[in-house]
């Protein structure tokens, strides 16, 4: 199970469910793709802190499926969902709509996708918002920040 937590902190439960300070205060996002490179490019792209974003936030990373449902039966704390639709193999996109089916107040999900004509599947997926590969930093942070407000 391949698990790390940006800056050392681990995360607090989910939906507020004994909630320290500081959880309140850091934004939990979590990372889903098989591929490394995805996920440094996604955490390179977000930084410390996203556009809007007053508080720093955290990147909890998922190299399986597998992996990210313990940390949820776990009852951990998460704001928002990164999911690579290209992920083997569970897709993102596959990922989230269960997500979507599993969770009661599942949080904000962003698929990422390679090929435009996925566009429809990621709306199946029930998915709040849609990036494609390459991932820009600039599409990624706007888009991140809004999930992050509405949330």
């Amino acid at each position: 199970m391949e698990l790390s937590v940006q800056g050392g902190v681990a995360a607090a439960p989910i939906y507020g469910e004994g909630t320290s300070q500081q959880s309140v205060v850091a934004p939990v996002i979590v990372v889903y793709s098989d591929d490394q490179s995805v996920r440094a490019a996604i955490q390179t792209a977000l930084g410390k802190r996203v556009p809007l974003e007053s508080r720093d936030h955290k990147i909890v990373e998922f190299a399986t499926a597998d992996a990210l449902r313990l940390y949820l039966d776990e009852k951990r704390k998460v704001d928002l969902f990164i999911l690579d639709g290209e992920a083997v193999p569970e897709g993102g996109l596959g990922l989230a709509h269960a997500l979507k089916d599993e969770l009661k107040d599942c949080p904000p999900i962003m698929v990422i996708i390679q090929r435009v004509q996925d566009n429809w599947l990621a709306r199946w997926s029930g998915a709040e918002a849609v990036i494609s590969h390459p991932i820009d930093p600039f599409t990624l942070g706007s888009k991140v920040s809004e999930l992050l407000q509405k949330h």
